[in-house]
């Protein structure tokens, strides 16, 4: 029997959308490669072996990393590795903007994760579960750099979240 409440994990509505996207690429990719190689008719063995080696690859690249957070952690988890840090523990928070804009986060064990503030505009859960521990971490005094990036990413997204309410209400 599953469970369900406020012990749940928040995560990313739309990771299994972009994930089968992935997926999806790869294997197109794999056909595709193995398609020309045996119309060419130099498909082998290993040539197989290699294509559908290179399409693993491939989907590995394009797979979207997998984002959680439950009360006081926000997880990041990619193909390889899942990087965990402690909201209510923050000491800094920075904000890269460019073709890749992304959050960076640190606590106060060392730990350090990186995220596509995107993600926290698309999932208000997560976005209220690392609001709530940012809120703790400004209170015990930790948070010492990054609270204005966050207080306009907040901005941001509630912006956002009013606007798509207005639009789907006819009034804007």
């Amino acid at each position: 029997m599953q469970r369900s409440g406020p012990t749940d994990p928040a995560g990313d509505r739309h990771w299994r959308g972009s994930a089968r996207l992935a997926v999806s690429c790869a294997l197109l990719f794999c056909a595709m490669a193995l398609l020309v190689d045996w119309d060419a008719g130099s498909l082998t063995a290993l040539r197989a072996l290699l294509w559908v080696s290179l399409s693993t690859a491939v989907g590995a690249v394009l797979l979207p990393p997998r984002v959680s957070a439950g009360p006081g952690w926000l997880a990041v988890r990619t193909t390889w590795r899942r990087h965990v840090v402690r909201t209510d523990a923050l000491t800094a928070v920075r904000q890269y903007d460019g073709p890749s804009s992304h959050l960076v986060l640190r606590d106060i064990h060392g730990h350090r994760l990186e995220l596509d503030p995107r993600i926290l505009a698309d999932n208000p859960l997560l976005w209220h579960e690392l609001d709530t521990g940012v809120r703790r971490s400004l209170e015990r005094g930790t948070l010492r750099q990054g609270a204005g990036v966050l207080d306009r990413l907040g901005h941001r997204i509630d912006d956002e979240s009013l606007q798509a309410v207005l639009r789907a209400s006819g009034l804007s």
